[in-house]
Order: C-alpha cells, then sequence, then structure tokens
C-alpha cells in the first residue's frame, strides 16, 4: 500500500490545454487521496472558488472524485478499480467539469487512471484435454486456450511457457486487437506405445512488477493413427450484422474438410474462449454461427472469434471469425445539466449564461450527431462551444414587465433515421430591476375645493403605477417644494405618502387665491430609486363669505354728511346713489338695493338693481325738512348677507336753511344707542374684574393652608409592617412558637356493637339451583370514540364492548349484532369481547351522524336482549374543494364609475364543515395590457364582492376578464378558479371634437364665398368626430348663430354649409356663422365651431376688408383684463411694503427688548438633600448647597459651601445680580439671628420628621 501511495505522487501530474485541466493517477488509491489542486491550477484563490459556489459536475456516473472547498483540491471519493470502469480501454478517463457561478464558467477535467499489475492471467479452464493419434504429422496444430489479464500495457499477458517441450513446442500468432493466438504444434512423432498420456503445463505471464502468471494443465491421451487434420476453407472469416439483430439470427458458416474417411474424417467446430464474446455466439455442428445474446454497438464494435475445427482423432485446425457490428439509432441524446441559474436579472446583457449543459449520443457517425434547439420567440439562443458543451445565452435584452418567467424547452435530435430527440425545460424566473418610473393615471389633475374649508379636509387623490415588483413597485408619493404667493406650498396642501391622498394644511379664502398650482412627485422604493412628477391644479371655490361694502355715502363718525333735496325737485329726481360692492363673484356678488326704512315712504324709493334714490312724486312744502333713509343692501348668495346704510336727506332750496334746521339731528336714537351700549360693557368689565379677585383670594387661601397641614400638622396614619421572623426556640425545629391543638370528637355517629354468643352443633346443607334465563346480556363500553375522522380506513376501531350474561349453558350464550345499512360490522374477538369496526369508506357530507343501536339476545326460552345506541360523530376532512355557482361569469359595469364601485358577486360553496367549509376569494395573478389585474379590481376575500379599484374607461378598454380563486381554510387548502369577464359599457363622456375647420388663436381663418355662387353652392363642411360608441356617437348639425340665416344653412348630417338662396352684391362681406355639433347621447354633449365666411370675388378684396374684423369684442374684454390686472399688482405691491416696515420695525423693538431690559424670571432649582440627624438613617455626610441665579446676561456660578454640622441652604439673600463667591470665612450664616437659616433648618427638620 505505502508503495501505492508513493507511486500515485510520482505519477500525478497536470497539463492545461485549451482550457481542459488534465491528471493522471494509479487505480486503487486509497480515500482521500490527492488528486491534484484545482484552485492553483484554475489561477485562483480558495475563497474566490467559494465565493463563485464552486462544485464538480459528475455527468452522472459515479463519484469517484471529490472537490474539497475548503482545500480548493481533488480527492478521491471512492477507490478506483481501472478494470471494473473502462476493462481493455486505453487510456481510462474519468471525465468531469468543474463549474463557477458568477458568471457562469465550465472547466473540463480529465483524470487519466492508470493501470497497476493488480490482476494476473487467469485461463478460464484449469485443465485441458486433446486424444491426438499417434500418427500425427509433424508440424500438427492444436488450438489452446488463451489465458485473460484484465490489465492492460506492460501489466497485461506478455508470453506464454510450455512444459516439458518433449514432444510440443508453443507457437504465438498476433491478433488486431493485440491478444494472441496460441497453438500448440507436434514436433516429435507421438508414441502411444511408450507414452499412451501425454501431460503438460501451460503457463502465461504477465509483465507487471512483480510478475504475475496462470497456469493450465494439459492432457494428451494418444491415439491410434489419424492421418489427416481438418483444415478450413478460409483461414479468416469476415461477416457484419446489426446491433438489433434477434437471437437465433445466423451471422456466417465456416466450414472444415478432413480428408480421412470414418469417424475421423468426421469434424466438430468449438468456439476458444473470449472475454467478450463467449456469452455472445453459438456454434452448430454444421459450421453455423448462431446470435445468442444481446450486442451493443456501443460496447463493441468488432467481435473476434476463434473457432477450432477437430476431428474425432484429435487433429484440429484453427480459423478466426470477424464480426462487424452495424450501429442502428437506437439511443436518444443524453442530456445533463451541469450548471443552471434559477433566476436571472432583467438588466443582464446580452450573452449572459443561463445554462450550461452537457449533450452527448452514444451512436456513431450520424446516428451519433446531435443537433440542439430552444424553443422560438424567445429572448434566449443556443450555442455549442467544445466537448459536447451547449451554452443557453441571452441574446437580446430581458424585461421582466413584459414576462416575468420564461420556460425554456432544450430539444437535442440526432440525424439517425429515424431521429430520435430528448427535451429538457428550464424554467428561468426574471428578478426585477427598477428600470420603470411610477406613472400617473392621468397627465395632470385638477381638483376643486370651496373656501372655508376645515384644515385637514381630504381634496382628492392621485394615483400612480409601477409596473416594476416588490419593493421596486411600492410608490411613495412626496410634495414637490415649490412656492404659491412667495409661500411654501407646503402650508396649503400636503401629500400622503402612502396613498397619495392631498390634504388642505390651511383654510382658503377664495378671494386672496382663486387657484394655484403644484407638483406631486411619485417615487418608487428602487434603489436607485426613481421617479415621475405630475401637474395638480387646485380650484378654489367662492363661498358667500362677505356682505356688501358701502362705498357711498361714507358713513362717519363725527361729521354729518346729508344729502340735499330742493323744494322744486320733480317726480324721478336723483337724490344720490348708493354705491356698494362685494369681494365675492358670481351670484353672490350680485346686489339687490332695498329702502328698509323711510321718514316718509311715499317721497323716495330705491332702484332695486343700480342703488339710485329717486323721488316718487312731487316735493311740497309739507314735507319735512329732515328725513332718513335707511337703504339695505342685499347679495344674491346662499344664505344671503347684508349692510345697510344711513341716508340723510334735507329739503331745503338753501345751505344756510341746512345748517338752522340740522344742529340736533344726530342727537335722537344715537345717543340713546350709545348710552345703552357703554353702560352694558361697563358692567360686565366691573363683573369680570370682581369674580377674578373673589377666586385669586379663595385659591391663595386654600394653597397657604394645605401647605401648613403637609408641613406641621400632618396626621396621616402610620400603618408598620413588621416582617416575620422565625427562630428555633428550642433548638430542633424551625418555627418559634407552641402550638395547641383540641381534639375533635363524635359520639352517636356510626356506631357498632360486638356480641359474642355460645356454641352451637352445625350440619351441612346442598342445595342445587336450576337455572332459568332471568339474566339479560349485560353490554358494557369499555373504550368508545365520539367522534371518527371521515378519511378514517375500513377497520378502523370504534367501540370496544364486552357482553356479560349470568346465566349459564344455552341461557347465557350471547349473540349480537347491529342495525343495517350503515358502514359498520360488530366482530367478535374472544373472552365475550365484541369490536365495532368501520366496513366501509365514511363521507360525513351523505351523513355527518351515525346511531349505532348494538342489540345483544341469549339463546334461552324465551330469548331475552339488551341493547345499547351509540352516536357517533363524522369529523370533517378537507377533501372537498370550493365550487363556483356557475363555470364562469360576465357582468358589466357603466364607464366612469366610482373607484370602489361593487360590481357583482362571485360566490362558491364548500360541502366540508366549519373551518374546511370557510371560502376565501383571492384574485389570481394576471396583467391587462400588462398592467396587474389588482390594479382594475379587487375581491372582497370573505363575501366575493368584486369593487372596481380605478374608474374605467370605455375608450381605453372595452373588457378585460380574470381568473378568481375559492380556496376553503383546510390544511392543506383545496380550490378551485373561475374565469370573470368584465365588459365595459359606454358613456356619454366625450363632446364631439370638431377636426375642421380649425380654431386657431391668432391667425383667421374664413371661407370665401363667390358673389356669383348660386343656390346650393358648397361653402365649406363642418368636420367633427366623437369617441364615443353607438349613439353616443351620432352626430348632427345645426346652424346656431348667422348674421343672416336667410342665406346659408347647414346639413343635419353630413355639416355640409351651403348657400340657400343667390348670393346678391347687398349682402355684408364679412359673415360669422356659429354651428353647433351635437351628438345623440343622454344627456347631449356639443362643440360650437365659428366658421368665418367672406364673400368676396378675389382675394385683395378679402384683405381690404377684413382688417378690423376681430377687433370688436375682443378689445374691450383685454382692456377690462388689463386694467384689473394692473389694479392688483399695485394694489399687492401697496400692501406688500407696509407688511415690510412694520415687520421690521417690530423686530427691532423686539431685539432691543431682549438685549437691554429682560425681565425674564429665574427660577432656581434646588438638588434634594437628605441629613442623618439621628445618627440612625441612611446617610452618614452632611451637604451644603449654594443657589444659581441668572438675570439678564443668563450667567450662573456656582458657589460651594464649607461643611457643617447641620443640613443647611447658603444663599445669600442681599445679592440682587451675578451670584458671587464669598472669599472670606465669615458668612451671613454665621449670624445667630439669620432669619433665612433659622427658616430653612426648621422646614427642613419637619421634613425630614415627616
Amino acid at each position: 500500500m505505502g508503495r501505492q501511495v508513493l507511486l500515485c505522487f510520482c505519477l500525478a501530474f497536470v497539463g492545461c490545454v485549451l482550457g481542459q485541466i488534465s491528471y493522471s493517477i494509479p487505480e486503487e488509491m486509497s480515500r482521500g487521496s490527492l488528486v491534484g489542486n484545482i484552485a492553483h491550477d484554475l489561477g485562483l484563490d480558495v475563497k474566490r472558488l467559494q465565493s463563485r459556489k464552486a462544485r464538480i459536475h459528475t455527468g452522472g456516473s459515479e463519484e469517484y472524485i471529490q472537490f474539497n472547498k475548503e482545500r480548493g483540491v481533488l480527492v478521491i471519493e471512492e477507490k478506483i478499480d481501472r478494470e471494473a470502469l473502462c476493462g481493455q480501454t486505453t487510456p481510462c478517463a474519468l471525465h468531469y467539469e468543474i463549474v463557477l457561478e458568477n458568471p457562469i464558467e465550465v472547466f473540463p477535467i480529465v483524470v487519466e487512471v492508470t493501470d497497476i499489475n493488480d490482476n494476473p492471467p487467469l485461463f478460464n479452464k484449469e485443465e485441458k484435454r486433446f486424444e491426438i493419434s499417434e500418427s500425427a504429422v509433424m508440424g500438427s496444430k492444436f488450438m489452446l486456450e488463451k489465458a485473460v489479464d484484465n490489465d492492460i500495457g506492460l501489466n497485461g499477458l506478455q508470453s506464454y511457457t510450455l512444459k516439458p517441450t518433449d514432444n510440443f513446442i508453443l507457437k504465438l500468432h498476433g491478433q488486431s486487437d493485440g491478444g494472441k493466438k496460441v497453438e500448440m504444434i507436434l514436433q516429435k512423432p507421438l508414441d502411444r506405445e511408450k507414452q499412451e498420456i501425454v501431460s503438460l503445463l501451460l503457463t502465461a505471464v504477465d509483465g507487471g512488477e512483480p510478475q504475475r502468471s496462470g497456469t493450465m494443465l494439459i492432457h494428451i491421451t494418444v491415439l491410434d493413427v489419424n492421418d489427416n487434420a481438418p483444415v478450413f476453407t478460409q483461414s479468416i472469416y469476415k461477416a457484419s450484422i446489426k446491433e438489433n439483430a434477434a437471437k437465433g439470427t445466423l451471422i456466417t458458416q465456416v466450414s472444415a474438410t478432413d480428408a480421412d474417411k470414418g469417424s475421423n474424417g468426421e469434424v466438430s467446430y468449438t468456439i476458444g474462449n473470449s472475454m467478450s464474446s463467449a456469452d455472445l455466439f453459438q456454434i452448430t455442428e454444421d459450421g453455423n454461427i448462431i446470435l445468442t445474446g444481446p450486442i451493443d454497438y456501443e460496447k463493441a464494435r468488432i467481435h473476434e472469434i476463434d473457432i477450432e475445427a477437430i476431428d474425432r482423432g484429435g487433429l484440429s485446425d484453427s480459423s478466426k471469425v470477424i464480426i462487424e457490428i452495424g450501429d442502428i439509432n437506437d439511443n436518444s441524446p443524453i442530456i445533463r445539466m451541469i450548471s443552471k441559474s434559477d433566476s436571472i436579472v432583467e438588466s443582464s446583457p446580452s450573452q449572459t449564461v443561463v445554462a450550461v449543459m452537457n449533450v452527448n449520443d452514444p451512436d456513431s457517425e450520424e446516428n451519433g450527431k446531435v443537433h440542439c434547439v430552444i424553443n422560438k420567440n424567445i429572448p434566449f439562443s443556443i450555442t455549442t462551444t467544445v466537448n459536447n458543451l451547449y451554452n443557453i445565452i441571452t441574446d437580446s435584452e430581458l424585461d421582466r414587465e413584459r414576462d416575468s418567467q420564461h420556460n425554456i424547452t432544450v430539444t437535442c435530435s440526432d440525424e439517425g433515421v429515424p431521429s430520435l430527440s430528448s427535451s429538457v425545460t428550464l424554467s428561468l424566473h426574471i428578478s426585477d430591476v427598477n428600470d420603470n418610473a411610477p406613472v400617473f393615471d392621468r397627465s395632470s389633475y385638477e381638483a376643486y375645493i370651496v373656501e372655508n374649508n376645515s384644515p385637514g379636509l381630504s381634496i382628492f387623490t392621485v394615483k400612480a403605477s409601477d409596473s416594476d415588483w416588490s419593493q421596486n413597485a411600492r410608490v411613495s408619493y412626496i410634495l414637490e417644494d415649490s412656492s404659491v404667493n412667495g409661500v411654501p406650498v407646503s402650508s396649503y396642501v400636503s401629500v400622503s405618502a402612502d396613498s397619495g391622498v392631498i390634504h388642505a394644511v390651511r383654510s382658503f379664502d377664495y378671494e386672496q387665491i382663486k387657484d394655484f398650482q403644484f407638483c406631486v412627485k411619485a417615487q418608487d422604493g428602487g434603489s436607485p430609486p426613481l421617479s415621475s412628477n405630475v401637474t395638480v391644479k387646485i380650484l378654489v371655490q367662492d363661498q358667500n363669505d362677505n356682505g356688501p361694502q358701502v362705498l357711498y355715502p361714507v358713513q362717519t363718525g363725527g361729521s354729518l354728511v346729508a344729502e340735499m333735496v330742493p323744494r322744486s325737485a320733480d317726480v324721478g329726481y336723483l337724490v344720490t346713489k348708493v354705491v356698494a360692492v362685494d369681494v365675492d363673484s358670481g351670484q353672490n356678488a350680485w346686489l339687490s338695493y332695498k329702502l328698509q326704512k323711510a321718514a316718509d315712504r311715499a317721497l323716495f324709493e330705491v332702484g332695486l338693481q343700480n342703488g339710485e334714490i329717486r323721488t316718487i312724486r312731487q316735493v311740497t312744502d309739507k314735507d319735512a325738512v329732515k328725513q332718513r333713509l335707511a337703504v339695505i343692501v342685499e347679495d344674491n348668495g346662499q344664505p344671503s348677507r347684508s349692510a345697510t346704510v344711513i341716508v340723510n336727506v334735507v329739503v331745503a332750496d338753501s345751505f344756510p336753511e341746512v345748517m338752522s334746521e340740522f344742529t340736533d339731528f344726530m342727537h335722537d336714537k344715537e345717543y340713546n344707542d350709545d348710552l345703552t351700549f357703554y353702560l352694558v360693557l361697563a358692567l360686565a368689565v366691573v363683573s369680570f374684574l370682581f369674580i377674578t379677585c373673589v377666586v385669586v383670594i379663595i385659591s391663595v387661601k386654600i394653597y397657604r393652608w394645605r401647605q401648613s397641614r403637609v408641613l406641621y400638622h400632618s396626621n396621616l396614619p402610620v400603618i408598620p409592617y413588621y416582617p416575620p421572623r422565625y427562630s428555633d426556640t428550642l433548638g430542633t425545629a424551625t418555627l418559634p412558637h407552641v402550638y395547641n391543638y383540641d381534639t375533635c370528637r363524635t359520639t352517636d355517629s356510626r356506631k357498632s356493637d360486638c356480641k359474642f354468643g355460645r356454641a352451637v352443633d352445625s350440619c351441612k346443607v346442598i342445595i342445587d339451583v336450576t337455572d332459568i334465563n332471568d339474566n339479560k346480556p349485560d353490554i358494557q363500553i369499555l373504550s368508545k370514540i365520539n367522534t371518527i375522522a371521515e378519511d378514517a380506513k375500513p377497520g378502523t376501531v370504534v367501540t370496544i364492548i364486552n357482553i356479560l350474561d349470568s346465566d349459564s349453558a344455552e341461557n347465557g350464550k350471547v349473540q349480537c349484532f347491529i342495525n343495517d345499512n350503515i358502514p359498520f360490522e360488530l366482530k367478535y374477538t374472544n373472552n365475550d369481547f365484541y369490536s365495532l369496526l368501520t366496513d366501509g369508506y365514511l363521507d360525513r357530507e351523505q351523513a355527518s351522524q351515525y346511531n349505532i343501536t348494538v342489540t345483544c339476545s341469549d339463546e334461552g326460552v324465551p330469548s331475552l336482549s339488551s341493547s345499547v345506541t351509540l352516536s357517533l360523530h363524522i369529523s370533517d376532512v378537507n377533501d372537498n374543494a370550493p365550487v363556483f355557482d356557475r363555470s364562469s361569469y360576465e357582468a358589466y359595469i357603466v364607464e366612469n364609475n366610482s373607484p370602489g364601485l361593487s360590481i357583482f358577486t362571485v360566490k362558491a360553496s364548500d360541502s366540508d364543515w366549519s373551518q374546511n367549509a370557510r371560502v376565501s376569494y383571492i384574485l389570481e395573478d394576471s396583467s391587462v395590457n400588462g398592467v396587474q389585474v389588482s390594479s382594475y379590481v379587487s375581491v372582497s376575500a370573505d363575501s366575493g364582492v368584486i369593487h372596481a379599484v380605478r374608474s374605467f374607461d370605455y375608450e381605453q378598454i372595452k373588457d378585460f376578464q380574470f381568473c378568481v380563486k375559492a380556496q376553503d381554510g383546510g390544511s392543506p387548502p383545496l380550490s378551485s378558479n373561475v374565469t370573470v369577464k368584465i365588459l365595459v359599457q359606454d358613456q356619454n363622456d366625450n363632446g364631439p371634437q370638431v377636426l375642421y375647420p380649425v380654431q386657431t388663436g391668432g391667425s383667421l381663418v374664413a371661407e370665401m364665398v363667390p358673389r356669383s355662387a348660386d343656390v346650393g353652392y358648397l361653402v365649406t363642411k363642418v368636420v367633427a368626430v366623437d369617441v364615443d360608441s353607438g349613439q353616443n356617437a351620432w352626430l348632427s348639425y345645426k346652424l346656431q348663430k348667422a348674421a343672416d340665416r336667410a342665406l346659408f344653412e347647414v346639413g343635419l348630417q353630413n355639416g355640409e354649409i351651403r348657400t340657400i338662396r343667390q348670393v346678391t352684391d347687398k349682402d355684408a362681406v364679412k359673415q360669422r356663422l356659429a354651428v353647433i355639433v351635437e351628438d345623440n347621447g343622454q344627456p347631449s354633449r356639443s362643440a360650437t365651431v365659428i366658421v368665418n365666411v367672406v364673400v368676396a370675388d378675389s382675394f385683395p378684396e378679402v384683405m381690404s376688408e377684413f382688417t378690423d374684423f376681430t377687433h370688436d369684442k375682443e378689445y374691450n374684454d383685454n382692456l377690462t383684463f388689463y386694467l384689473v390686472l394692473a389694479l392688483a399688482v399695485v394694489s399687492f405691491l401697496f400692501i406688500t411694503c407696509v407688511v415690510v416696515i412694520i415687520s421690521v420695525k417690530i423686530y427691532r423693538w423686539r431685539q432691543s427688548r431682549v438685549l437691554y431690559h429682560s425681565n425674564l424670571p429665574v427660577i432656581p432649582y434646588y438638588p434634594p438633600r437628605y441629613s442623618d440627624t439621628l445618627g440612625t438613617a441612611t446617610l452618614p455626610h452632611v451637604y451644603n448647597y449654594d443657589t444659581c441665579r441668572t438675570t439678564d446676561s443668563r450667567k450662573s456660578d456656582c458657589k460651594f459651601g464649607r461643611a457643617g454640622s447641620q443640613n443647611v441652604l447658603i444663599m445669600d439673600p442681599s445679592s440682587t445680580g451675578t451670584m458671587q463667591r464669598i472669599q472670606s470665612k465669615k458668612s451671613i450664616l454665621d449670624e445667630p439671628d439669620s432669619p433665612l437659616e433659622v427658616r430653612i433648618n426648621f422646614v427642613l427638620v419637619k421634613l425630614w420628621k415627616s
């Protein structure tokens, strides 16, 4: 063994040619022996091999070699016998592959197993007998059996020796297979009279070290004269046969002749021994070689057979038959997977190796040529490398969102006829890469919110979806930084990061901001994250939250403003005009004026819309000079708001007359009203101050009373706690006290007396009692189960009962039975025991409970019986999957539905019970137009109600289908699927779109009609479409407005504009037609297009007449807009300046207060302290503290006091500024009568005592 190991290390070598690593080792190496350092030979360190998951691929053969990952070497896993592995094949090699991942690399490994001399030459028979005539001529040949040596090369069979050599010598003939044909040649005539039996020893010797040999005895019996030996007609016969030939097939015929007559001329044939052909062929008496065993081209392509012809006289001749095996295509290609990836990143570059496989076909030539293909329409291809290795690689970009998994079927076919093939399917998952940004379901959003909303109100929801998976598809919503009127948008709205719900942060005021817009970013959870933005516009809707404001007449506090009406004023005289505005918009700003109160209602009236105050009759001298009118201005909002203005009117012809009559005009009712108001206000202020003082005084009193109770007069009860103590007073036990016990006795309960009688005589009486059948069988339940699972096997024991009958003989014999038509049987065991068994399969869904009546009867006369009824429940097993009430579902939903709308309900039932019958509904993963179906619908797990997740648009999706799985709650759960088809119904949600004429902003498009146009002249055609369907898309055209309706008409169905009369010179050159296009939906939608028509004969005429065509109404609109804009900008700049100035003033004032005149209160912190005044507490030391105070500059000092015998708080009561360190030895506490020291010591002592 030591020599073998030494030989291993001497002969092992490494070669690497074209990426192939080769090793050579001797056979029979012990387990664990080193083959080679694969890490060194690949140029990789051991850690890198481990990180790349290096492994050895054996290709389906036995694992003789093992890869040691810790050392990076190949070692012997199992002892190798070269002869068992390869036979006579040379070289004998093991082919392996070292597979590395990340990326996938394959390195072929060839381990050649060299031969050692571990097998001696062996003969098939230990002895051989010949019968040779003494007349055999010199040179006669006799074929000998060849020895077999399983070793090869020098260790194989080398030579033969024959002893003794008196009459025979050996002759060896080389053969094409490397073997040697052994013949024994007669060199000296035999003499039967001298030696009737000749014994020879044939020795076969190999060339190994040590040399091994094998022997065979040859016994020759010398016969009488036999002149001629058999002679074959050919020295070599050749034949061929297909490998699929059946047993008994005739291969060829050999023939040998013998010139002798009689029995000496009779020839028989035998086949010489052969390692590979002994059991495959047989030769008959007439020389026919018959196939007797299976032949395989892949194992041996040529068989050489030695045939010997022997006559009855012992003479023989030999010949060789060479049989060539013809290959047929009987082996399919063998596909061995060397390495494969279960998943691949979708961002993998092209030509990335996904799998490596070895394909081998044992057949030859065309039958062994293999072509491999994979299924089409997948982004992969297959390429061949070397040594029958194939790589599956990516040949284009992968997209998980399009295909999350690929099933790659590799089909390998040979070129034989008929062709054979093998296939293997690889399932490859595409792992996600964050390559898709979230996509909003709209390009922009527009939402409305009513002003004066409550902060935190949900406005609406933005929604974005990400077609990636898992974390990469988790969308978060972020409000992008921007400003609205110089204020960050985050002070206006906020967005929920998870749901995308936009909330109002503040209450909006329509009069301050009418609309604003911002951006919301949807960001996924990938690394790095991807995002997309969407613009959101919020429009604030007006509420009637502002009342009218009267601009004129101006209401002043001290001075008096009055309108003067001359006494000569006629009816309708304009006294004045009340001017008011409302900052609201729309109908909330429509104002109406009414006369609320007047001294003489028959004299004045107010215009409802314009606020003009006019006289409604002639003014006379009888009318009062002073007139007071109360005018109410009311808006049109809901609810309406109003304002009241007082208009003073003086009926006079001159100003001095007004002054003389108007001195006490304002001192009537106003005086009383103001007096009442100030009296109420004064009373409220005095009452408030009085109540506040009372409350403060009571609070102070209560606080001081509680402080005195806590510090001086605490009467809290003391509940002492005494811990348990135990001692052993006697020195032996554990309890310290003596316990006394009283005996408790009873007298009159359960008395017993014992009395002894006198002696008596006795005799024996034997009475035979005859049995009668007076006892029923007694049924005793020894064991029973109340519940049995429905999947219990037949023969399961349910109950064991024991039957006893106290009677004897026939009266005590009992027979038992149970009721019929139930899946149970009663079986007798022994000793009056019966077992109740199941004799069939149970089904809880057919019968959930059985009442089994066991009846036992004896054989007495009359027979007596007993019975017992057992109630057995069948427990449920999850053996029934849920079943939908329909094979498929179809439902309708109208587009523009609200998200969350219930569409319909799927229903499945399960015939099982309890948890096994609880059905949950699950939406199966699928996609609709590349989008997960879960973004379209959801299903309630409990009820099966299908809800719409989004609002559907018929123009985008008309129908889709998906699968719903009903799964029960069993373990393992069972399920069934159903297909659901949703059909979206159209709504008239799209108005007509005018394609022609095109409406442009700046330029003008007009149609020209010549003045010579006749009736029916086609001016133009309005072309419009409606993206809706059905009757919602049927369009009709009508002329809505025209300068001359008698000149043009519009076709109702086709939109053609034609003249309905002859064009004349009187017709206007510029014609403006408004055509309305209306669909047929309910309600109908419409669009209006303006068609400009010019009646002219030439283009210059058009230009001369068309210069001011578009400057009529637009001019006034633009002027109004710019005036309002200029007013708003100037007002904004003015207010901004005022605010900035005030802010700067306030800031400077606060800075001066903080830096120079801070009156902030100082709240010192006194740390707790404890002293041991009696010497019995826990703290042995006395601690002194100084207070630390601060004033304006936020300084603080800390002073450590001297040690004292009492627990004293040292504080300088006279200091008003920053605390200073006390340098002198004397302190304020040296004064005996210091009130501060006495007070603090008193309080601390009281606190310690309490």
